[in-house]
């Protein structure tokens, strides 16, 4: 098999990491002749690699920031012990005022551009209204927001005076709303009229109200308004606040300098069995992840346009926002992505000159169904590359994108979590892509595949491990207050070893391969496979639109394996069609896992940020009560576990 990508020496020469790597020859004597020679660097010698980093941009603190890396315990690392800074100051650094910091579109094709120097007027602005409201240092101030350039502010508003952030985008029901944002005990809220998904007005003021009666300690309520649905203060119950008013006024911007693990948000895990865990990540960790990631892995840089289509739910948000840290304009988008047609994302990257489009394996799969190619529909000259995360990318999937997204268009896919809100293996501008694989470990990640008994393995299917520090690891769980809830779930199997759940091979290239969770895994006669490799077979025949594979221990020790398929419209699950499903399974994953049985279903349903419900599905159809299994409240479609519930 051929790379489907190789760099250029043009390429290499300007790839952001290149000149990074040249300023770590050169402060330490070294020769590192090419990224694998810099990772092994960057994980080998930790401290001296997040140093580089904080100095290679530019990074500063009111006060002697110590030893990059104080304790490398795991978990209980220390980072930069003494430094003071803030990550809403640094996205603020030297920007040409009247360049587009933000450009926000939304489905009915309404375009805003917001500049440097009036994001940071409306953040100044804001970030005064919440302290005249009694905000403060640590306290909380939460979102019910769509991807809006308000979000943006809030959060940069929120983070410029020290309090937390937390936010969910509006397609959460209240009760999942609460279940995240209630339990901050916030201070404030901001808020919008509601949102448009798929040509659908979401009007949400009552679901406001009653997220509001739900949050006793709120001083402030912020409402946005948006779409058709004008801010009326007689609808909410008590006093509210128009965003207009909140960021009127021309008040300076003052940063406060707090710890380098100073909160600076909080996201979610799905919450599908239980609570969601609440991430606290640190305003040092962030900043320096993000700037790692965005500038030295995606090569982005003032004067690129970065779109990731995302919602304030998901951590690809929170990633997404930092590329104001390098320079660059982020793209937001509110509305569906294939609406009002299939190619609506690569629409928008054409007529906003986006240079890194993000986007999941499941749109891949919907334009390639649909007959779109991009590159003869649209003018993609300034796309450089196509990151694609959410789920495993299939070969057949990368491979379109190579011939359809535009010459020489590079695809970066990745996998990392909301646990350290970044990826660790990815891409970057100085190495091939391989179809199907992932092509590097990310810079400072020192990850790897262990199996049952923590010995490394390759060639083979392996638990992703992170056998050293990094410092967007959590600074702990929200209300966890001894830390037991954060060791069970990182470090209760490998001990001072960070397990993340994921499956995963690392091939003779280094290059990587994803299988999906470890705890939905296939194992049929003893050998294991991820649940992804089922998907990628099954999902490139034209009639099917998903699918979904589960493997069931039964009480008599037999085993089951059961794939569900969504038929495409006009499809009907024939003899013939079963047999090429399982023809696809035997070919091109294993003739081991040929599923036992296909059945024809109305729907997958998915967690909020479009992971498969497999285990909770896997528990249920083992018998065990749905209000137990999953919590309904976190799903996109829970009518469809009464559906799989009569599959018992």
């Amino acid at each position: 098999m051929e790379p489907q990508w190789t760099p250029t020496d043009v390429d290499i020469e300007q790839a952001n990491v290149t000149g990074f790597t040249r300023f770590v020859e050169e402060r330490h004597g070294l020769d590192l002749p090419d990224y694998r020679a810099l990772w092994q660097w960057s994980v080998d010698e930790p401290g001296d690699f997040w140093q580089a980093v904080w100095d290679a941009f530019d990074v500063v603190s009111h006060t002697d920031p110590g030893p990059a890396l104080a304790d490398a315990s795991m978990p209980g690392a220390v980072w930069f012990p003494g430094a003071r800074l803030n990550f809403a100051e640094y996205v603020f650094r030297e920007r040409p005022p009247d360049e587009a910091a933000i450009v926000h579109l939304d489905e009915e094709g309404r375009r805003r551009e917001i500049g440097w120097a009036e994001l940071e007027r409306r953040t100044a602005a804001l970030a005064a209204t919440l302290r005249a409201h009694g905000v403060g240092e640590g306290d909380r101030v939460v979102g019910y927001l769509p991807n809006i350039p308000e979000a943006i502010v809030a959060l940069l508003a929120t983070a410029s005076i020290g309090a937390v952030w937390a936010g969910c985008g509006q397609d959460y029901a209240v009760p999942a709303a609460i279940d995240r944002l209630g339990r901050l005990e916030p201070r404030a809220l901001v808020t919008a009229t509601g949102y448009r998904y798929a040509g659908r007005r979401h009007d949400r003021v009552d679901e406001v109200n009653r997220l509001r009666a739900a949050m006793p300690g709120l001083t402030l309520t912020v409402v946005v308004s948006t779409g058709e649905t004008p801010f009326d203060a007689a609808a909410y119950a008590g006093a509210v606040l128009d965003w207009q008013d909140a960021v009127s006024g021309d008040a300076e911007l003052e940063p406060l300098p707090v710890a380098f693990d100073h909160p600076l948000w909080v996201v979610f895990s799905s919450g599908t069995t239980g609570p969601p865990k609440g991430l606290v990540h640190g305003h040092g960790g962030v900043l320096l992840e993000h700037l790692k990631a965005l500038s030295l892995h995606l090569d982005l840089r003032p004067g690129d346009r970065f779109l990731w289509y995302t919602s304030p739910s998901w951590m690809m948000w929170n990633f997404l926002l930092s590329g104001l840290l390098v320079g660059c304009t982020v793209v937001t988008y509110d509305g569906a992505p294939s609406h009002p047609e299939v190619d609506r994302l690569w629409r928008i990257a054409a007529d906003e000159n986006v240079t890194v489009l993000g986007t999941s394996p499941g749109y891949v799969l919907a334009c390639i169904k649909a007959g779109v190619v991009p590159q003869d529909d649209h003018d993609l000259s300034a796309l450089r590359g196509v990151g694609v995360t959410g789920s495993t990318l299939p070969a057949s999937s990368s491979l379109w994108l190579a011939d359809n997204a535009g010459e020489h268009v590079q695809v970066m896919s990745i996998s990392g979590g909301t646990d350290v809100v970044t990826a660790f293996v990815g891409a970057v501008p100085t190495v091939s892509v391989w179809p199907g694989e992932i092509s590097v470990p990310c810079l400072g990640v020192a990850v790897d595949a262990f199996d049952e008994t923590g010995r490394p393995v390759r060639g083979e299917v392996g638990e992703l491990v992170v056998t050293a520090p990094m410092p967007s690891m959590p600074v702990r769980f929200w209300n966890d207050p001894d830390g037991s809830r954060y060791r069970d779930s990182y470090f209760s199997v490998y001990p001072g070893v960070w397990r993340h759940g994921d499956w995963i091979t690392i091939t003779e290239r280094d290059t990587f391969e994803m299988h999906g969770r470890s705890d939905s895994t296939l194992n049929r006669h003893g050998v294991r496979m991820g649940s992804a490799d089922i998907y990628q077979a099954v999902e490139t025949l034209p009639e099917i639109v998903e699918s979904l594979v589960l493997g069931i221990e039964r009480p008599d020790g037999t085993y089951r394996m059961p794939l569900f398929v969504v038929l495409a419209e006009g499809a009907t699950l024939t003899d013939d069609l079963k047999e090429r499903i399982r023809a696809a399974v035997r070919e091109h994953a294993s003739p081991r896992h040929v599923p036992d049985e296909i059945v024809a279903a109305p729907g997958v349903p998915h967690t909020r940020t479009g992971k498969k419900l497999e285990v909770p599905l896997k528990r249920i159809l083992q018998g065990a009560d749905p209000a137990r299994a999953v919590d309904r409240t976190a799903i996109d479609d829970p009518d469809l576990l009464d559906w799989y519930r009569g599959q018992a």
